[in-house]
């Protein structure tokens, strides 16, 4: 199979509900555009539900930063792309992007996932089956530039006098 570099998403529709009363798409919901990608991602890799039903294996997210760029509003289609930046034998690193159909910049999400043995649940190595696999998508996505938007931090920028 020849994995995509980076991965995209199919387009999707924001919904009616997930508009905030500042008439653009609500802060959580950024994070279920983000998630519905992650998943379609770790389809590719063996991390799906059935991994998670058959195996009791999964994904848990352990942390993420979100970076809102510019507003979305109902009626707006969106694609969601998905580079993995890095691994290890228990952790993904991986940086996404919201674009508009129209290809500007929304917003952009990068998140640390940790590989987990649902019967503790406890953080676990990747099965070799499963770690090739990531491999493979890293090794893929190791021809793409480093995001300009990945590793950032927060914080407050002081002016000096």
């Amino acid at each position: 199979m020849t994995l995509p570099a980076p991965f995209v998403s199919r387009i999707m529709e924001l919904e009616k509900d997930w508009i905030d009363y500042n008439g653009h798409l609500n802060m959580a919901y950024y994070n279920v555009l983000f998630d519905r990608c992650s998943d379609d991602a770790f389809e590719l890799m063996g991390l799906g539900p059935n991994y998670a039903k058959e195996r009791r294996l999964t994904i848990y997210t352990a942390e993420v930063h979100i970076c809102y760029v510019q507003e979305l509003h109902l009626g707006h289609n969106v694609t969601v792309s998905f580079q993995l930046l890095d691994h290890d034998e228990k952790r993904l690193r991986a940086y996404q992007e919201i674009r508009h159909v129209d290809g500007w910049l929304a917003a952009t999400s990068e998140q640390l996932s940790l590989h987990v043995d649902m019967a503790g649940p406890k953080v676990a190595a990747f099965p070799a089956d499963i770690m090739a696999k990531v491999e493979e998508m890293r090794a893929t996505h190791a021809s793409l530039p480093m995001p300009e938007r990945a590793g950032r931090s927060i914080g407050i920028r002081r002016k000096t006098a």
